[in-house]
């Protein structure tokens, strides 16, 4: 059965980072949207992008992405009554690190990291950039890969971003869920733990599987074609359950 799926990018890059994701499951016969960051710490923004989203079977997201396609589902479900599929790739339900959720960035690199964008945000971004692709044996081609593929961003949008990987706090929204959720982690991710992975296994929500594949954090860029398989095999799982 073809899904509508809105696929949510991850901070610094841009929707063509997605763009082969997108094309390798539109050739299974979904209809997918992109979508760049955006504020959900503004409650008009986040508003008007529920408006939005509702009319998609999935949302899914990466990193960011994933953080903002959970704060999606979740006001949703609870302003619509509707319960969307949610898929997050290489995404923490806490990007910075707090008393419950340790599995994280710590507050210090992460502030550090905020300090060199507001002085040098190229130069940061290429960092960055740099270490969405570190952990695998093709790291250096993988980097020329995203470099080519980058949009620029706007300065301010970048900001916003920084302030919602510091403070959305997901775990509860995750572990109270009641729709289906699937979450990847990739192995030899810089910026994600896989050891995250082990965390959600904790958690008693009623829908939700995750999965540990090979790869850094740039998996879903780097490994279209497998991640849209897995996604597929997903969305089967449910029409059939649902059938």
């Amino acid at each position: 059965m073809q899904q509508r799926i809105l696929l949510i990018t991850g901070w610094g890059g841009g929707t063509k980072l997605l763009d082969p994701l997108k094309q390798a499951l539109a050739a299974q016969g979904h209809e997918v949207e992109l979508c760049n960051i955006f504020n959900a710490l503004d409650e008009q923004v986040l508003q008007q992008e529920v408006q939005w989203a509702r009319q998609f079977d999935v949302i899914a997201g990466w990193s960011l992405g994933g953080q903002l396609a959970t704060v999606l589902v979740d006001q949703i479900q609870k302003q619509c009554g509707l319960e969307k599929v949610l898929i997050t790739l290489g995404s923490n339900p806490c990007f910075v690190a707090n008393e419950t959720w340790p599995a994280a960035m710590s507050k210090p690199t992460f502030q550090q990291f905020k300090q060199s964008f507001e002085q040098d945000a190229i130069a940061t971004l290429k960092k960055f950039g740099y270490m969405v692709c570190q952990g695998t044996e093709t790291t250096k081609a993988d980097f020329i890969t995203l470099q080519s593929l980058i949009q620029a961003q706007n300065l301010e949008t970048l900001r916003e971003g920084l302030n919602c990987l510091e403070q959305l706090k997901n775990v509860d929204i995750l572990r109270n869920y009641p729709g289906h959720q699937y979450h990847l982690f990739a192995k030899q991710d810089f910026l994600v733990s896989y050891k995250v992975q082990r965390n959600f296994q904790k958690f008693n929500a009623k829908f939700l599987a995750t999965e540990l594949v090979s790869g850094s954090h740039g998996f879903p860029l780097f490994e279209a074609e497998l991640i849209s398989g897995k996604i597929c095999q997903f969305l089967k799982k449910i029409e059939q359950r649902n059938g």
